[in-house]
């Protein structure tokens, strides 16, 4: 579930930067529209909800890497150390 929601926010981020680019040439410069702004404002919460998202999921597990490459820290090949003599 929590893929799922990451995947429609950044979605969500792609449709307000098009939305962004889009009023940033209609309007040309209108210091009287603000949508620009706006749509900048939309895409900072965007994110930071993303941001807080990613940090979840991190910190409780669900996210996670499954590379067949590396085992993790745990699990790695270790040359055993002998006690001095």
């Amino acid at each position: 579930m929590l893929k799922i929601a990451i995947v429609l926010l950044l979605l969500a981020l792609i449709a307000s930067l098009g939305s962004g680019f889009y009023y940033l040439m209609v309007d040309q410069g209108d210091k009287t529209k603000r949508r620009l702004l706006h749509s900048l404002g939309v895409r900072l919460g965007l994110t930071a909800t993303l941001i807080a998202l990613v940090v979840y999921g991190v910190a409780t597990g669900q996210l996670g890497h499954s590379n067949p490459w590396d085992s993790g820290p745990g699990t790695a090949d270790t040359k055993t150390q002998s006690s001095p003599e």
